[in-house]
């Protein structure tokens, strides 16, 4: 196992909690602006529109796989900026 290897399994599960935390807190505001509610409709939500429901997956999809290609593009960066490598 490589170096870079290495020195990313710790750094990658530190920022895939953060980027959930990101993208959890990206999501609620964005729905705030979608649908002007406080909460999303969760699938099971008897009282939600299926057409409110799939949106609100759809954005919430969206948001966490750009956060998580982000956080994980960067994580990757400081890693070779620290030991010289690409991890793979």
């Amino acid at each position: 196992m490589k170096a870079s290897e290495i020195a990313y399994k710790p750094v990658g599960l530190v920022l895939g909690a953060i980027s959930g935390m990101i993208a959890g807190a990206a999501f609620k505001q964005a729905w705030k602006i979608v649908e002007g509610e406080g909460d999303a409709p969760d699938a099971t939500d008897e009282d939600r529109p299926w057409n409110q429901i799939l949106l609100a997956a759809a954005i919430q999809g969206a948001i966490f796989s750009v956060v998580k290609a982000a956080v994980d593009r960067s994580g990757a960066v400081a890693v070779r900026r620290l030991t010289g490598t690409w991890p793979d």
